[in-house]
């Protein structure tokens, strides 16, 4: 194996006669046998070593034209350990043909850079992002919240790709004016239950109204329409994640032993466990949990009153469920002014007829077509 001064010299001594008298072609023929020594030996290489060819990169791809950078690219975008410094020189080209294969494959960029080339780079620039193996919450937040239509779709059809609370909010938002974005998202297989819920109300409202712009003598067809898909969309075994399965299991085995009461509830709710919350109040209120999920879902804090009402709890109980729908949510959902005084007001009897109302329509949505 060359040793790092043997190597040193030799890089240096060729650099400085190729930057002195070389050509263009003799630039790019060095550029090219410096990667291939590079790319051959890469993972001997000791840490000054690698700083070396940064060097010599750094030098070589001053005034080169936008192919030699190119190829440069895509030669060292897959290799681990790569020089970090023409990485990011690279990564932040104007160019995005000479930066995706470095944004899309190299493990140089930590979330940091990559944020900063989102925040500022150009929308083919945020496209190879979103084809990364791995992406972060804090990178998706930027993807999605600057990204075209295009970048949010790439990265919602990441499978490695993780969001934050945030950034399934701003996905869902992003879905309203988008089919392609909500189908997207709508398939992921690790999109959260209450997520997934929020999606699906929210494109059935959307594709009742286009229907009923089109064809309004068919306004009731339509209304019947999307409320059997939004059941059947509910129903699918796809719609349900293992995590929603296992949260499911966990209340009613506690139910089951006695264990589950409104402290329970309230603790689940502070932790932000939507499935927990929903599957809880659901059993205290003695309803199938698909009741409970419309009602939580679909309305502002109706729902939750009539549910909590229901199973005697306290306003400290129901405030936090309401916060942790608002926290998932992103966005208010209730009047803390007058919410308390309703709900204090609202009488265990009418909770109840309601609740007898929404169970009703439940088992008739479910009912087999004649």
């Amino acid at each position: 194996m060359t040793s790092k001064s043997t190597l040193t010299a030799s890089l240096l001594d060729e650099l400085q006669t190729t930057l002195a008298h070389g050509t263009v072609a003799r630039r790019v023929e060095t550029l090219r046998r410096v990667t291939d020594l590079f790319i051959s030996n890469a993972v001997d290489y000791s840490d000054a070593q690698i700083a070396v060819f940064d060097d010599v990169f750094a030098c070589l791809i001053e005034q080169l034209e936008a192919s030699a950078k190119v190829l440069l690219a895509e030669r060292l975008g897959p290799v681990a350990g790569a020089p970090p410094r023409v990485m990011r020189t690279l990564a932040f080209d104007d160019l995005a043909e000479v930066a995706a294969p470095v944004l899309s494959q190299s493990d140089r960029l930590d979330d940091q850079t990559l944020i900063e080339n989102a925040s500022t780079k150009s929308q083919a620039h945020l496209l190879a992002i979103s084809v990364r193996r791995i992406l972060s919450r804090a990178v998706t937040d930027v993807l999605v919240a600057r990204g075209d239509d295009t970048v949010v779709k790439s990265t919602a059809s990441n499978p490695g790709a993780d969001f934050s609370e945030n950034g399934y909010s701003t996905l869902l938002s992003r879905a309203e004016r988008d089919d392609g974005i909500a189908t997207c998202v709508g398939l992921r297989a690790s999109i959260p239950r209450h997520h997934y819920l929020k999606l699906v109300a929210k494109a059935s409202a959307s594709v009742r109204a286009r229907l009923d712009a089109a064809h309004p003598q068919w306004s009731d067809d339509v209304a019947a329409a999307v409320q059997e898909a939004t059941q059947r969309a509910r129903s699918a075994p796809s719609a349900i994640n293992r995590e929603t399965t296992t949260a499911h299991g966990l209340v009613r085995s506690l139910f089951d032993d006695g264990r589950l009461d409104e402290i329970q509830v309230a603790k689940f709710a502070e932790a932000g466990h939507f499935d927990e919350t929903n599957a809880a109040i659901a059993c205290l209120a003695n309803v199938p949990v698909a009741v409970a999920e419309s009602m939580m879902v679909e309305s502002r804090t109706e729902g939750i009153f009539i549910l909590a009402k229901v199973a005697n709890m306290s306003w400290s109980t129901v405030k936090a469920i309401i916060n942790m729908r608002e926290q998932l949510a992103g966005a208010p959902m209730s009047d803390n002014r007058t919410d308390k005084d309703i709900y204090e007001r609202l009488r265990p009897s009418t909770a109840q007829q309601v609740l007898r109302f929404h169970r009703m329509q439940q088992a008739t949505s479910n009912m087999p077509a004649a």
